[in-house]
Parts: structure tokens; C-alpha cells; sequence
């Protein structure tokens, strides 16, 4: 009924061979893999850190709309395309600062 696909007999040997010679293990051995830890005395610092850079990209963020109504104020008549720039940079605005909210989420996955 369907096409089935499958991968050819020889492809386990390839992927054997290059985890050999890229330094992996033939057997299929998989490297440690530990769970994350932050160095002693390390945690409120770069918390801190962190923090301090949530604010600055929020307030980027604030600037950034604003710049953008200011555009688009300003070119409401007989200078469409200031106006168009204006429009325009919402989007990117609102995708930096979506970036920035859901940032530590995106990170976990890949921690996981």
C-alpha cells in the first residue's frame, strides 16, 4: 500500500565509523552527560547578572516602540516611507522582547 523507506544496510557502518574516527566509540558508548551545576558562591551573582540584563533588554524594548510611533507619527503625512520604517520595526521589537521572555525556557530544552 504505502512505500516504506529504509535506510540502506551499510549506513550503521558510516555512522560507526565516523564516531571512531572523530574520536566517539564504535560500540555505541555514549559520553557522560551530567546535569548542569553551578559552581559554589557563583548562583546570586550571576542571577544578579542575568536580571540586570532582563531590564536592559526591557527597556531597549520600551525605547524601541516608542522610536517606532515616533517614526510613524511623524510620517503620517507627506513622508510614507518614515512612516513605513516605523511600522516595520514593530515586529522586530516585539520578536526581541518574545525572545527575551521565553529565553531561560529555551535554554532548559537543550539542558535537558
Amino acid at each position: 500500500m504505502g512505500l516504506m523507506l529504509q535506510a540502506p544496510a551499510w549506513q550503521g557502518h558510516v555512522v560507526s565509523f565516523l564516531g571512531a574516527v572523530m574520536g566517539g566509540q564504535p560500540d555505541g558508548a555514549a559520553p557522560p552527560n551530567p546535569v548542569p551545576q553551578a559552581p559554589p558562591g557563583l548562583t546570586g551573582p550571576v542571577t544578579t547578572i542575568i536580571a540586570w540584563g532582563k531590564w536592559g533588554v526591557l527597556v531597549c524594548g520600551v525605547a524601541g516602540l516608542l522610536m517606532c510611533a515616533g517614526k510613524m507619527a511623524i510620517g503620517h503625512r507627506n513622508r510614507a516611507t518614515f512612516a513605513a520604517d516605523g511600522a516595520t520595526g514593530v515586529p522586530w521589537v516585539l520578536g526581541g522582547l518574545s525572545l527575551a521572555a521565553v529565553a531561560s525556557a529555551i535554554v532548559g530544552v537543550f539542558l535537558r
